[in-house]
C-alpha cells in the first residue's frame, strides 16, 4: 500500500503543479480549486507514506518523479521544451530514484 499511495500523491501533487499555471495567478476558479484539492490530497497521501518509508526516501521519490512528470506535462500542455542540460538533469534524477529502489536497504521493497 505503500508505493500505491505515493504514486496517488505523486500524481495530486502533479495535477495540482500543472494546474498552477493554469490558475493564471489564482485569477481562474476551476485550476485554482484543483490545486488546493490536489496539494491537500497530494499531502494527506504523503503522510500515509511516512508510516513506512523514511521522509527523505519518500520525499526523494515524490519530488524527483514529480519533477520528471511535471517537465512531460509542460512540454505537452505548455510547449515548454527543455534543453539538453535540462534533460540531462532529469535522466540523472530517474537514476537516482533507481538506485535508491534497487540498492537502498531504507526503501520498502
Amino acid at each position: 500500500m505503500t508505493y500505491l499511495f505515493l504514486a496517488l500523491a505523486i500524481i495530486a501533487e502533479v495535477i495540482a503543479t500543472s494546474a498552477l499555471k493554469a490558475s493564471n495567478e489564482f485569477t481562474r476558479l476551476w485550476p485554482s480549486v484543483l490545486v488546493v484539492v490536489g496539494y491537500a490530497t497530494a499531502f494527506y497521501m504523503l503522510t500515509l507514506v511516512l508510516r513506512t518509508l523514511p521522509v527523505g526516501i519518500a520525499y526523494a521519490f515524490w519530488a524527483g518523479l514529480g519533477i520528471v512528470l511535471v517537465t512531460l506535462i509542460g512540454i505537452v500542455l505548455y510547449g515548454e521544451v527543455p534543453d539538453v542540460p535540462a534533460l540531462l538533469g532529469l535522466a540523472m534524477i530517474v537514476g537516482g530514484v533507481v538506485v535508491i529502489q534497487v540498492f537502498s536497504k531504507v526503501s520498502a521493497h
